[in-house]
């Protein structure tokens, strides 16, 4: 979120097996190696998880593994009354944003179905699968009718009164829908995307629920296309935050996914329609949840073959591999905010196209890339920038429940103020990271570095699993 609007308002496998520890504060935060073996990537890909199990809203499981997080947000509720409980607070705030919150969903699904053995190494395949349906559900409950989508749960200016804990949130909390005469296709769209993403992730282990997911997904897309419009325009304020500048990329998003969920050639047929319509044979410079095109052209690469969708992939990621702007230390550098996580998106799409390149000295390149990329945020350049991993982690992320002390502490506007690390650590956050000249500055209150949010963690999520799965089959 662009939070500046604030201030306006195998000898490896065995070690690879070995279970990770429940026990969250026997994690290391000390001076760790650079990633030489898998088994570093397996403990980041736990703590990641265990990142968005820090953002769940609603009532909490019996398994919740974040001993400072309690039920919240339990009356949240529809303008007739509808359910919306659940779901993830978006970042170090309390709203819950259905466009992001989905687009890091599809992803997070998209490398489970890529990379499934990583997760199974780990020991955190149950646990991905845990964090995708922490967000489906919501999006079925947020779907309470064919042609009605709740988008979002609480209001940012509103929220930015309080700073504290979820469970003591005292503030409005309006719900925001787009319908038929208040259209949203980029909202409807990529809601659609992860469902049916999710659809496959539970295909063959929860196959009642897969095809709930799916029916969701398909009604989702018929309503998206049928009815156009950006989402911003019907929930009026998230421009601020997260714009979304066209539903084009959405469209063909949704239609793909719904094509690899179903095989039906009617929704391949309306991706490739779209693409046409949209114009989107251009090369893009980035992926993320409000510029889908790079990830649109690999999903047809991988789900066609054909040559179109090859190229521009390929395109894509030699400027990304071979031209696009770095820091002194090596990282990508796109856009000051969520600096880390544009890199870490482009290291996920770019190991996805290895998999399926033809020239096998483009698939080296880019999985050299992609490991120079994650290296860079797990200590490679001097430090690390996940929370509670590594040499000098970040320790003042923006994010106000991780600032708040142990009860029955109060907590309030002076712990926002504190230069001091939160008392919570927020294991496996991906903070905004540094500047174009590699400068980090560690304070809650810079959130242009020390951010966090759902969208950050979500290609960085995958790309640890790729990663993971590839020195998983170079061991065997």
């Amino acid at each position: 979120m662009k939070l500046d609007l604030f201030v306006m308002c195998v000898s490896i496998l065995p070690v690879i097996l070995i279970t990770l520890t429940c026990e969250i504060n026997a994690v290391p935060t000390d001076n760790v190696k650079l990633i030489e073996n898998g088994s570093d990537y397996a403990q980041v890909l736990e703590l990641s998880l265990l990142f968005y199990e820090a953002q769940r809203s609603g009532k909490l499981p019996k398994d919740n593994r974040i001993p400072w997080r309690g039920d919240s947000g339990l009356n949240d509720r529809g303008s007739n009354g509808e359910d919306l409980t659940g779901g993830y607070y978006d970042a170090g705030d309390f709203v819950k944003f259905g466009f992001t919150m989905a687009s890091a969903m599809t992803v997070l699904a998209w490398g489970v179905d890529s990379w499934p053995q990583a997760y199974r190494a780990a020991g955190q395949l149950d646990e991905v699968r845990k964090a995708i349906k922490w967000a489906s559900d919501y999006f079925i409950k947020c779907h309470v009718s064919e042609n009605v989508l709740y988008g979002q749960v609480g209001d940012f200016s509103i929220d930015h009164t309080f700073w504290g804990r979820p469970e003591d949130l005292n503030t409005s909390r309006p719900a925001y829908k787009i319908d038929p005469e208040h259209p949203g296709s980029d909202l409807a769209g990529e809601t659609a995307a992860a469902l049916a993403a999710s659809s496959i992730v539970f295909r063959s282990i929860d196959p009642a629920y897969s095809a709930e997911c799916l029916k969701h997904a398909m009604e989702l897309y018929k309503f998206a296309d049928a009815y156009r419009g950006l989402y911003h325009e019907a929930i009026r304020g998230t421009e601020l935050y997260y714009e979304s500048t066209d539903y084009g990329d959405e469209l063909v998003w949704a239609a793909a996914w719904l094509f690899k969920a179903t095989e039906d050639p009617k929704y391949l047929d309306a991706a490739e329609r779209h693409y046409q319509q949209f114009h989107l044979e251009k090369r893009p410079n980035e992926f993320f949840y409000n510029k889908k095109l790079a990830g649109i052209q690999v999903l047809l690469a991988q789900l066609t073959g054909q040559s179109e969708y090859q190229n521009a992939t390929r395109t894509f990621c030699n400027f990304s591999v071979r031209e696009q702007k770095r820091t002194p230390k090596g990282l990508l550098y796109i856009d000051k905010f969520g600096t880390l996580c544009h890199a870490a998106n482009v290291a996920f799409i770019c190991l996805e196209a290895a998999d399926y390149s033809e020239n096998s000295d483009d698939s080296q390149e880019y999985r050299q890339f992609a490991k120079e990329q994650i290296d860079y945020m797990l200590g490679g350049a001097g430090r690390s920038y996940v929370v509670g991993y590594g040499k000098n982690p970040p320790t003042q992320p923006y994010h106000a429940a991780a600032s708040c002390p142990d009860r029955p502490a109060s907590c309030g506007w002076p712990d926002y103020g504190k230069d001091a690390p939160n008392p919570q650590i927020l294991y496996g956050a991906l903070v905004s990271g540094p500047d174009e000249a590699d400068k980090f500055q560690d304070r809650r209150e810079e959130y242009i570095y020390t951010e966090v949010t759902l969208d950050y963690n979500a290609g960085f999520t995958g790309a640890l699993a790729g990663l993971l799965q590839l020195q998983l089959k170079n061991a065997a």
